[in-house]
């Protein structure tokens, strides 16, 4: 009797166990799928609008969708009206690029270098730039050389607040890059060698900051190519960007070229924030490259 009422027992608890992982699991499944939901919810809230833009941009007409059929006609217009705003925009984010690697890798070497209170100091204040909105930053431009009318016409004017605005995100790059590999030693040993200084900063330094360099030359060209509110401000009818037309087109045209100037700016940026996503580095080109934790090698164990 005793024998049966343990093995009822067992078995009950067997049971009780099997129901136990059963409801584990379906909950484990339950979670999941809820996951899955807002994870694919929130994809479609911020995919849908951007494919929805571009089939705006390729339909004959948008409001009768794309059973109007599909054409780029749209986009021919937009290339022959505001080619030139898309060639200045291309030739202002190099010139951006170039003066911020004359200006920032240097200066990010220096911070990441010194360990003194004003080098801290300088480099808080190198990120007020970012901290304050671009029509701030536009009217102090205004303020100071507004007055020096070619200067303030020309696209020179654009280039200087663009390098305003992107400097630290080189800078920052190439310091994060720099504070993280010992060029202290690397140095002494080159100068105990006799390489004088510039030898040393192009054979050593510059070898050593590169990935910090790609990912702030990546950072630059695409915040330089779509910024738009310091642009706005500092612009005139002859320097017109591509951020400032693709306002234009939207606020003045129809909405099928406004759709268009959208696939061109997007054709434009979305090669750097791949290269930027491939090489794993953020807008501020911080994450990623060059610190990516190296293998340790396993030594063998004494016997």
């Amino acid at each position: 009797m005793s024998t049966m009422l343990e093995t009822r027992t067992e078995a009950s608890a067997m049971r009780r166990a099997m129901l136990r992982v059963k409801d584990g699991f379906s909950l484990r499944h339950l979670l999941a799928a809820g996951q899955w939901a807002v994870t694919l919810l929130i994809c479609a809230f911020l995919i849908v609008p951007v494919v929805m833009s571009i089939l705006a941009g390729l339909t004959v007409n948008y409001f009768r969708g794309v059973s109007s059929g599909l054409t780029l006609q749209w986009l021919e217009q937009v290339w022959t009206q505001y080619h030139d705003s898309v060639f200045l925009s291309l030739e202002i984010a190099a010139a951006t690029l170039i003066i911020t690697l004359i200006i920032g890798v240097p200066a990010g070497y220096v911070l990441a270098r010194s360990k003194t209170r004003a080098s801290r100091i300088v480099e808080e204040l190198l990120v007020l730039p970012i901290a304050l909105p671009g029509l701030a930053s536009a009217l102090a431009l205004l303020v100071l050389y507004g007055g020096i009318t070619a200067f303030r016409t020309s696209a020179a004017f654009i280039v200087v607040g663009h390098v305003v605005f992107t400097l630290p995100f080189m800078v920052r790059a190439v310091a994060a890059v720099a504070a993280s590999t010992d060029l202290r030693t690397l140095e002494e040993g080159a100068a105990s060698l006799g390489a004088t200084f510039w030898q040393r900063f192009t054979t050593i330094v510059v070898p050593n900051v590169r990935p910090g360099i790609v990912a702030g030359a990546l950072a630059v060209l695409t915040l330089s190519i779509g910024e738009f509110n310091l642009t706005w401000m500092l612009h005139t009818p002859d320097t017109k960007t591509l951020p400032v037309g693709l306002a234009d087109t939207y606020a003045s045209l129809r909405i099928e070229v406004g759709s268009a100037y959208t696939i061109v700016f997007f054709i434009m940026t979305m090669p750097l924030l791949v290269a930027m996503q491939w090489l794993g580095v953020d807008a501020t080109g911080q994450r990623g490259l060059g610190n990516k934790p190296r293998r340790q090698r396993k030594t063998p164990s004494a016997s």
